[in-house]
């Protein structure tokens, strides 16, 4: 326990068993959830690791570089050494599968109206305050059901589904970056693409090697200030902006959201220091979503933000020379819509997460012939 807080192992902890023992350590909290009906974890071997002497290993993965003794794991608790080998504990045992819009993940300006194959394992390497899906994201893999789901089988599955993309999302897909890697690989043998919904806290190498494999990556900027992660994300600011530079970099399309959380950061001056930055480092075409807060985990006191600081924050960022800007998790508002930053008129209309007009053809405005970034067929 830190700050007066509880960890996000005893939340979920006590959330799942309910209120027992208030302090375990992971590898305590790990045996006690391995029961008989416990789930198959794998053994397949991690990437990006380096052994270090005594059977000890270092992470490469995410920017929290875990030194791990044997018998122990890291932060996320999905990666565990085993006798000085490096593993993972999630690799082809998903714990969520579903067929999703691809506007749900959101991203507006990749192959709209269509369905993304979402998977997700356990683990993530941060911990938000404001989870939306922290039964996924704060379990051990031992406390969640999952499946054994190989790569190969991802792929046909979204094939089967009639899925243009596979969806690494719910969690954080760094976590389970071999897995995500393998069927990103797999899905391009049959004609799907991947894409990825990102913290963005993931170290430069394994990002760039996962890139390859990619159509576009969605990258959570959970606000514009160091004090507000260290807080309230248990992650680093710097290292989600050097992912995003990275991305420019590897010209790979990005899309950004940024969750409006009332009176945290939701306001006018690190929205316009946020917006300064992306047009600054990444451009006026990256696309930026300000979507709205709804209480969950641990921020079950605060109200869900107000559709006027949506509006904004939306308003702000094409103010300052933004071209596509979104309010979103508001249905029907007009600022779902994408609207052509040279003609202004309505290329992809939408209610919610379905799509019910396209005017873009072969990646330009249909009305001024005007280029739209994204991946549009």
């Amino acid at each position: 326990m830190s700050n007066g807080r509880l960890s996000r192992r005893d939340f979920v902890k006590m959330a799942l068993a309910g209120a027992g023992a208030a302090a375990c350590p992971l590898a305590a909290r790990a045996a006690r959830a391995a029961g008989k009906d416990a789930p198959r974890l794998s053994d397949h071997e991690a990437l990006a690791y380096e052994k270090m002497a005594g059977q000890r290993v270092r992470c490469q993965l995410c920017p929290r570089r875990c030194t791990v003794a044997d018998k122990q794991r890291g932060y996320c608790g999905v990666r565990e050494n085993q006798g000085g080998v490096y593993r993972t504990l999630v690799y082809a045992r998903p714990c969520a599968m579903h067929t999703d819009p691809i506007e749900k993940k959101p991203l507006f300006h990749v192959l709209p109206g269509t369905s993304a194959f979402s998977i997700a394992t356990a683990g993530c390497n941060v911990e938000c305050q404001f989870c939306q899906n922290w039964r996924i994201s704060q379990s051990l893999p031992e406390e969640l059901e999952s499946s054994e789901c190989p790569p190969a089988k991802v792929a046909e599955l979204a094939k089967e589904y009639r899925c243009d993309t596979i969806a690494y999302t719910y969690g954080e897909p760094t976590v389970f970056y071999e897995y995500m890697l393998d069927c990103a690989r797999e899905g391009k043998k049959v004609g799907v693409r991947s894409i990825v919904v990102s913290n963005g806290f993931i170290n430069p190498e394994p990002m760039t090697a996962l890139c390859k494999e990619l159509a576009a990556v969605k990258i959570d900027l959970k606000a514009f200030s160091e004090e507000f992660y260290e807080k309230y994300v248990q992650g680093q600011l710097k290292p989600v902006l050097s992912t995003l530079e990275l991305l420019k970099k590897l010209d790979m399309h990005t899309e950004i959201v940024n969750l409006l959380i009332p009176g945290l950061n939701d306001g006018a001056d690190d929205v316009k220091k946020m917006c300064g930055w992306v047009l600054e480092k990444l451009g006026a075409d990256v696309p930026m979503h300000f979507t709205r807060f709804h209480p969950a985990y641990k921020m079950t006191n605060l109200a869900a933000t107000p559709i006027k600081s949506l509006e904004r924050a939306r308003e702000t960022a094409v103010a300052a020379g933004v071209h596509y800007a979104y309010a979103g998790n508001v249905a029907g508002h007009e600022y779902e819509n994408t609207y052509c930053h040279n003609c202004k008129k309505k290329i992809v209309s939408r209610y919610s997460y379905r799509v019910t007009a396209i005017h873009v053809k072969d990646g330009r405005c249909e009305y001024c012939d005007t280029p739209i970034p994204g991946v549009w067929k």
